[in-house]
């Protein structure tokens, strides 16, 4: 009997299917295609507009008129807004800079963890949507890949591993955020409540918010990376080998007959 296909498991949910732009005859470019237009330009003059106005503020549109050419000149070199996107997501993990692969594996997981805070401020106009991007490009599962090949180097069972690279995930994506896009951008409410009152209302935040400042953060995102590797390095640690089940029985076999009568019997005096 032929054997059955393994059904592979996909990390990722089913995306939906791309946008595209205008459709084109194939062999023909797009209309208006601007000679000298690149997609190193385009990336370039993209990468500018989030830095400025994040995702959110980026169009075809504006970029077409950024680079002074058509938005359909741009449909020529990214099929799609999504394409485009995709680029640049992958832009801002090619710029991660890793570690020396020489270095002891747990070092080179604290360094890889500072170098992607590190992606996340020089590219914080864009971060936010990196940080909800699947990672399903061939750049994005490289990266997922060579996370999870430092973590295993340090926790050999794949659960384990796993379970911590996705700790580690929580930690880094939320501390980027945080200091990105949120705290970092200051009050949020309409109608955000001033010093006095907060003295009056929460004193132990009052006492607090000088450690929230961001002269703070590098040594609190520090504390996290310390407390979250200690954790991967316990479960990496060999386990302390236990006698077994065989081995136990002898031992108190042993002990049972040295402890004895017969062995324990003083002679009688006459």
């Amino acid at each position: 009997m032929a054997a059955r296909p393994v059904a592979r498991i996909s990390p990722f949910p089913p995306a939906p299917a791309a946008r595209r732009g205008p459709a084109r005859s194939p062999g023909k470019t797009a209309r208006g295609a601007a000679p000298g237009l690149t997609p190193g330009r385009i990336l370039q003059a993209a990468l500018e507009m989030a830095a400025t106005g994040g995702v959110a503020g980026l169009s075809t549109r504006k970029l077409g008129e950024r680079l002074q050419c058509e938005a359909m000149s741009i449909y020529h070199h990214f099929p799609s807004k999504q394409h485009l996107l995709d680029a640049l997501v992958d832009h801002a993990l090619a710029s991660i800079d890793w570690p020396d692969p020489g270095l002891p594996p747990l070092e080179q997981l604290r360094q890889s963890m500072h170098a992607y805070r590190a992606m996340a401020h020089r590219h914080r106009g864009l971060f936010p949507y990196v940080a909800v991007h699947r990672l399903n490009t061939p750049q994005g599962v490289a990266f997922i890949e060579r996370i999870l090949t430092q973590v295993q180097a340090v926790v050999p069972d794949a659960e384990k591993a796993a379970r911590h690279f996705r700790v580690l995930g929580y930690y880094l994506v939320g501390a980027a955020l945080d200091e990105t896009a949120g705290y970092a951008n200051g009050p949020s409410a309409a109608e955000p409540v001033d010093g006095a009152f907060i003295a009056r209302e929460c004193p132990r935040l009052s006492a607090s918010a000088r450690w929230f400042q961001r002269a703070e953060w590098d040594q609190t995102f520090q504390r996290g990376v310390e407390a979250l590797l200690d954790a991967v390095a316990r479960d990496g640690a060999p386990a302390t080998p236990t006698p077994d089940a065989a081995q136990l029985s002898q031992n108190q076999m042993a002990c049972r007959t040295w402890r004895s009568p017969a062995r324990t019997k003083r002679p009688t005096s006459r």
